[in-house]
């Protein structure tokens, strides 16, 4: 399905009846990750998963996007669709939307389901400090006016060597909204989260580490955190009947 929301075309699914339930995927990622999440609960309530701008068959927004950005589009969403008073689950960065939403109160959330969330901005190793002053330094260089009009095939060669392979994967739009995502720590705002919230982790993420995960459940109040064995960063993909039996008790 599709719907427009501020100009940009945007598909969506929905399956079910009942109170809503609203899916926010990852970055890069779709809905697609939470086929087995939505066939469980489709049969008790309302289940709406979008795809953000740029993934799948949304359409990529014009201008870099901040947090903000993706937060007061996820409401319009929800008006456009009457979606109220929602169970909202976010995976990576639609973990990281899904706790902005719920601290800042721009939506009336029942319950949140966090899955290896985003949202924290995780120390980084000597090596990675290397790495970003490195390219930082290359970079500098590479835009001197002396050789900026011959260095961009030089400059690209860099990016795909130093940057993340979502950086690496993504358009310039989405790149700059990439950086500035990560570049944003939402831990103060935490302690204002009042619904029931759940955390869903692999033990071995190395994305959003478990270490992210007993932060946020110490921050938020009403917070409870299940780690699945062996897993990584898609730990519900990994281990869906775990996932769905965990689900299954925290939202009757």
């Amino acid at each position: 399905m599709e719907i427009n929301i501020d100009g940009l075309k945007i598909e969506y699914t929905e399956s079910g009846s009942g109170n809503p339930i609203l899916l926010l995927h990852g970055w890069g990622s779709s809905f697609d990750v939470y086929t087995s999440i939505i066939r469980n609960l489709e049969t008790r309530a309302r289940v709406v998963a979008l795809n953000f701008p740029g993934c799948k068959q949304s359409e990529v927004m014009k201008n870099p996007w901040t947090l903000e950005n993706y937060c007061d589009f996820v409401v319009k969403f929800c008006e456009a669709l009457d979606i109220k008073d929602p169970i909202v689950f976010g995976h990576s960065h639609g973990g990281r939307v899904a706790l902005y939403l719920a601290a800042k109160k721009m939506l009336n959330i029942k319950k949140l389901v966090l899955l290896d969330s985003a949202g924290l901005i995780p120390k980084k190793t000597f090596k990675q400090k290397l790495r970003a002053k490195n390219f930082k330094i290359i970079k500098k260089v590479l835009s001197l006016p002396v050789i900026r009009n011959h260095s961009e095939g030089l400059l690209n060669k860099a990016r795909n060597h130093y940057g993340s392979a979502d950086y690496n994967a993504a358009p310039p739009v989405l790149r700059k909204t990439l950086v500035s995502l990560v570049n944003t720590d939402i831990r103060d705002i935490l302690p204002q989260i009042s619904c029931p919230t759940l955390l869903i982790w692999g033990e071995n993420d190395t994305a959003t580490p478990l270490s992210d995960a007993k932060i946020i459940e110490g921050l938020i109040p009403d917070c409870g955190l299940c780690v699945l064995k062996g897993v990584g960063h898609y730990s519900f993909v990994e281990r869906p009947y775990d996932t769905n039996a965990i689900l299954n008790s925290f939202i009757k």
